[in-house]
């Protein structure tokens, strides 16, 4: 029984995170910047940048402003 305990404790903590992932874009700035500064308080400074990349990409107002500044490269027949 302790291990299905523990197992879940490990597998619930991770479905809330990707649950905040999937909606950041959704939730309100003030709730966005505590979430952000907590991880970075507890993961290290060194997260910062890597977190801010992903959350970006998840963001969809800055994700399609992303894709929208990407530049395509040329296929391999010079097209």
């Amino acid at each position: 029984m302790e291990v299905i305990a523990h197992e879940i404790s490990q597998r619930l903590p991770r479905a809330l995170g990707e649950a905040v992932v999937r909606i950041w874009g959704h939730l309100p700035h003030d709730v966005q910047y505590q979430l952000f500064e907590d991880v970075v308080t507890h993961e290290g400074e060194t997260t910062r940048l890597r977190l801010a990349i992903l959350l970006h990409e998840m963001h969809p107002r800055t994700c399609a402003s992303m894709r929208a500044r990407a530049v395509l490269e040329p296929d391999s027949l010079g097209g």
